[in-house]
């Protein structure tokens, strides 16, 4: 049996049904929006924050003889070979 509802209560339908996805899709734009700004804040901070942390440290040390581990170390975990000589 064909549909005999009246075109207009159709399209009315339609135009409601559109009206309630709009609605809902602004709503989820602003709280999206609301994020972003949020999540975009708190990487400014923790970006200065890692440049405070930057600025606090030290220098690092030299490459040298001051840095390379002790002979007895080597012996041990064979990098001897990287100072020349055999365990």
């Amino acid at each position: 049996m064909p549909d005999r509802t009246d075109p207009t209560d159709r399209d009315d339908e339609r135009w409601l049904d559109v009206d309630v996805k709009l609605a809902y899709q602004e709503r989820l734009i602003g709280e999206l929006d609301a994020l972003v700004r949020e999540f975009g804040a708190r990487l400014d901070k923790a970006e200065r924050l890692l440049d405070q942390l930057k600025q606090a440290m030290p220098p690092p040390l030299p490459l040298g003889a001051a840095n390379e581990p002790p002979p007895h170390y080597c012996a041990s975990s064979g990098c001897a070979a990287s100072h020349g000589s055999a365990p």
